[in-house]
């Protein structure tokens, strides 16, 4: 029985990223929070606060005064799940140190 949902590598979704980044910046930072996330629990820090910076980077280019505004689009990202909303707070509080 093959598993249809394998989570993608970080390799593929750093690929995905760079297609996001220059037709949908939206989406390219929620594929941001999934690369931090995934080098996180992968163990690499360094790898993981880069991807932290880049998902903040492109979060101060979106307005954030209402929740419509900060409302993520998927519920995950390459087996990553994203929180329902996406903003500098939460980035913050579910990186800790490392924002």
């Amino acid at each position: 029985m093959t598993n249809q949902t394998r989570a993608a590598s970080v390799q593929e979704l750093e690929s995905i990223f760079q297609q996001e980044l220059a037709t949908d910046r939206w989406a390219a930072t929620e594929s941001a929070y999934a690369l931090a996330s995934r080098y996180r629990d992968e163990g690499d820090w360094e790898k993981s606060r880069e991807w932290v910076k880049q998902c903040l980077q492109l979060l101060e280019g979106f307005p954030e005064d209402t929740m419509e505004q900060v409302a993520t689009t998927r519920t995950s990202v390459g087996g990553v799940a994203l929180p329902n909303y996406l903003h500098e707070g939460v980035v913050r509080e579910r990186f800790g140190e490392l924002a």
